[in-house]
Protein backbone atom coordinates (compact mmCIF):
# COMPACT_ATOMS: atom_id res chain seq x y z
CA UNK A 1 0.00 0.00 0.00
CA UNK A 2 3.02 2.54 -0.03
CA UNK A 3 2.28 3.38 -3.51
CA UNK A 4 -1.41 4.39 -2.93
CA UNK A 5 -1.35 8.49 -1.74
CA UNK A 6 -3.87 8.37 1.18
CA UNK A 7 -4.48 11.81 3.17
CA UNK A 8 -7.28 11.91 6.41
CA UNK A 9 -9.42 14.69 5.98
CA UNK A 10 -12.69 15.85 7.91
CA UNK A 11 -15.53 17.06 6.03
CA UNK A 12 -17.24 19.59 7.88
CA UNK A 13 -21.33 18.93 8.27
CA UNK A 14 -23.15 20.89 4.91
CA UNK A 15 -26.24 21.41 3.67
CA UNK A 16 -26.70 19.54 0.40
CA UNK A 17 -28.91 19.47 -2.92
CA UNK A 18 -29.61 16.04 -3.80
CA UNK A 19 -30.61 14.12 -6.49
CA UNK A 20 -30.94 10.43 -7.25
CA UNK A 21 -32.02 7.80 -10.01
CA UNK A 22 -32.78 4.18 -10.19
CA UNK A 23 -31.60 2.71 -13.16
CA UNK A 24 -29.31 0.19 -15.32
CA UNK A 25 -27.45 3.92 -15.89
CA UNK A 26 -28.30 5.72 -12.26
CA UNK A 27 -24.55 7.71 -12.73
CA UNK A 28 -25.81 9.06 -15.87
CA UNK A 29 -29.36 10.00 -15.36
CA UNK A 30 -28.83 11.18 -11.72
CA UNK A 31 -25.60 13.64 -13.39
CA UNK A 32 -28.39 14.66 -15.87
CA UNK A 33 -30.92 15.87 -13.38
CA UNK A 34 -28.13 17.16 -11.32
CA UNK A 35 -26.12 19.20 -14.00
CA UNK A 36 -29.52 20.60 -15.52
CA UNK A 37 -30.32 22.23 -12.16
CA UNK A 38 -26.77 23.07 -10.96
CA UNK A 39 -25.59 24.49 -14.53
CA UNK A 40 -27.73 28.06 -14.53
CA UNK A 41 -27.55 28.35 -10.95
CA UNK A 42 -23.62 29.01 -11.23
CA UNK A 43 -23.18 26.01 -8.79
CA UNK A 44 -20.79 24.16 -11.19
CA UNK A 45 -18.55 26.88 -11.72
CA UNK A 46 -16.83 26.74 -8.15
CA UNK A 47 -15.70 23.24 -6.72
CA UNK A 48 -14.25 24.49 -3.73
CA UNK A 49 -17.34 26.21 -2.39
CA UNK A 50 -20.11 23.40 -4.26
CA UNK A 51 -17.81 20.18 -4.40
CA UNK A 52 -19.99 17.67 -6.32
CA UNK A 53 -20.30 13.87 -3.97
CA UNK A 54 -21.92 10.90 -5.30
CA UNK A 55 -22.92 7.20 -4.26
CA UNK A 56 -24.58 4.39 -4.74
CA UNK A 57 -27.76 4.40 -2.87
CA UNK A 58 -28.56 1.58 -3.21
CA UNK A 59 -26.11 -0.23 -4.17
CA UNK A 60 -25.86 -2.85 -7.10
CA UNK A 61 -27.14 -6.16 -6.54
CA UNK A 62 -26.07 -9.42 -8.86
CA UNK A 63 -30.17 -10.09 -8.90
CA UNK A 64 -30.99 -6.95 -10.76
CA UNK A 65 -29.62 -4.61 -13.12
CA UNK A 66 -31.17 -1.47 -12.18
CA UNK A 67 -29.54 0.23 -8.41
CA UNK A 68 -29.06 3.41 -7.85
CA UNK A 69 -26.79 6.42 -7.59
CA UNK A 70 -27.06 9.70 -5.44
CA UNK A 71 -25.18 13.10 -6.06
CA UNK A 72 -24.85 15.94 -3.15
CA UNK A 73 -23.77 19.33 -4.34
CA UNK A 74 -23.27 21.84 -1.42
CA UNK A 75 -25.31 24.59 -1.42
CA UNK A 76 -26.15 27.56 1.27
CA UNK A 77 -28.94 28.40 3.48
CA UNK A 78 -30.20 30.80 0.18
CA UNK A 79 -30.17 28.35 -2.38
CA UNK A 80 -33.81 26.44 -2.86
CA UNK A 81 -33.87 23.31 -3.98
CA UNK A 82 -36.80 22.59 -6.52
CA UNK A 83 -38.54 19.59 -8.49
CA UNK A 84 -36.56 16.11 -8.28
CA UNK A 85 -33.79 18.23 -6.25
CA UNK A 86 -33.95 18.17 -2.24
CA UNK A 87 -31.74 19.63 0.39
CA UNK A 88 -30.00 17.52 2.66
CA UNK A 89 -28.49 18.21 5.83
CA UNK A 90 -24.75 16.47 6.31
CA UNK A 91 -22.90 15.48 9.35
CA UNK A 92 -19.87 15.24 7.72
CA UNK A 93 -16.60 13.07 9.54
CA UNK A 94 -13.18 11.81 8.93
CA UNK A 95 -11.97 9.87 5.88
CA UNK A 96 -9.38 8.55 4.08
CA UNK A 97 -8.82 10.03 0.80
CA UNK A 98 -7.07 9.01 -2.66
CA UNK A 99 -7.36 9.43 -6.27
CA UNK A 100 -8.93 7.42 -8.74
CA UNK A 101 -7.82 8.77 -12.58
CA UNK A 102 -10.92 6.88 -13.96
CA UNK A 103 -8.79 5.48 -17.05
CA UNK A 104 -10.79 3.02 -19.28
CA UNK A 105 -13.33 0.55 -17.81
CA UNK A 106 -14.78 2.53 -15.45
CA UNK A 107 -16.67 -0.95 -13.49
CA UNK A 108 -13.34 -1.97 -12.99
CA UNK A 109 -11.37 1.44 -12.55
CA UNK A 110 -13.32 2.69 -9.72
CA UNK A 111 -14.03 -0.84 -7.30
CA UNK A 112 -10.47 -1.66 -7.92
CA UNK A 113 -9.28 1.84 -6.29
CA UNK A 114 -12.21 1.34 -3.62
CA UNK A 115 -10.12 -2.21 -2.73
CA UNK A 116 -7.07 -0.57 -2.63
CA UNK A 117 -8.67 2.58 -0.35
CA UNK A 118 -10.08 -0.66 2.17
CA UNK A 119 -7.11 -2.71 1.96
CA UNK A 120 -5.43 0.46 3.12
CA UNK A 121 -7.64 1.01 5.88
CA UNK A 122 -7.01 -2.53 7.18
CA UNK A 123 -3.26 -2.32 7.58
CA UNK A 124 -3.66 1.49 8.70
CA UNK A 125 -4.15 2.78 12.92
CA UNK A 126 -8.14 3.21 11.42
CA UNK A 127 -11.03 1.26 11.61
CA UNK A 128 -14.34 1.58 9.16
CA UNK A 129 -16.43 4.26 10.04
CA UNK A 130 -20.20 4.38 9.94
CA UNK A 131 -20.75 7.21 7.93
CA UNK A 132 -21.32 8.10 3.98
CA UNK A 133 -18.97 6.67 1.74
CA UNK A 134 -18.36 9.55 -0.86
CA UNK A 135 -16.85 10.24 -4.53
CA UNK A 136 -15.86 13.42 -4.64
CA UNK A 137 -16.00 14.72 -8.84
CA UNK A 138 -12.88 16.63 -8.98
CA UNK A 139 -14.22 18.00 -12.10
CA UNK A 140 -18.09 18.35 -12.92
CA UNK A 141 -17.71 19.62 -16.43
CA UNK A 142 -15.07 16.97 -17.50
CA UNK A 143 -16.12 14.12 -19.88
CA UNK A 144 -16.73 10.55 -18.76
CA UNK A 145 -13.28 10.04 -20.54
CA UNK A 146 -11.23 12.66 -18.28
CA UNK A 147 -13.05 11.77 -15.11
CA UNK A 148 -11.30 12.25 -11.93
CA UNK A 149 -12.59 10.84 -8.33
CA UNK A 150 -11.44 11.49 -5.02
CA UNK A 151 -12.66 8.11 -3.06
CA UNK A 152 -13.63 9.30 0.48
CA UNK A 153 -13.56 6.13 3.14
CA UNK A 154 -15.50 6.48 6.37
CA UNK A 155 -12.72 6.01 9.11
CA UNK A 156 -12.66 6.30 12.47
CA UNK A 157 -9.55 6.25 15.54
Amino acid sequence: MADLGVSIVTLEPMRVASVRAISETPERDAWKKARAWALPRGLLDDVEEHPVFGFNNPDPSPHRKEYGYEFWIRIGPEIEPEGEIEAKEFAGGLYAVTTCEVRGDPWETIPAAWKRLLDWCQSSRYRMGNHQWLEKVRDPRASEGDLVLDLYLPIEE
